[in-house]
């Protein structure tokens, strides 16, 4: 069985298409989690940490939604036609997206599956804010 590619990426980092709108990696899946998990960077104690840390993969998990969305995107990434690549986004990458991707990592493995994580932009600086241009500042 071919190994499952797990990509996390940030919105705000990606190019854009001529209509403004953000290109995500090419996936069978792309997973946008801004509206769906709560933005765990508000946490003081973990906003200069990224999602390859267990501290912030432990407050994602404990966000309303994410383990029903971990458990749906485990579930889908196990059929026996299943996806080859599997996408995640958030704003910037830098927390919930890459945390849910190695928790989703994670489960895989442990159902058998030999899995391949990408972080496209877990290690740019943190997005404080977006100007109405769209640059951050």
């Amino acid at each position: 069985m071919q190994p499952i590619r797990l990509i996390s990426f940030g919105y705000l980092h990606l190019p854009t298409d001529p209509n403004g709108s953000p290109l995500p990696p090419a996936a069978d899946r792309v997973e946008d989690v801004r509206d769906r998990l709560r933005d765990p960077a508000a946490a003081r104690d973990i906003l200069d940490l990224n999602g390859l840390n267990p501290r912030v993969q432990a407050v994602v998990l404990n966000t309303p939604g994410a383990r029903d969305l971990l458990a749906n995107l485990a579930d889908y990434a196990t059929l026996p036609a299943g996806p080859r690549r599997i996408a995640i986004g958030c704003a910037g990458g830098r927390h919930r997206a890459s945390g849910l991707t190695e928790l989703l990592a994670r489960e895989l493995r442990a159902r058998g599956r030999e899995v391949v994580v990408d972080h496209l932009h877990v290690h740019r600086p943190r997005v404080l804010k977006t100007t109405d241009a769209g640059a951050s500042v």
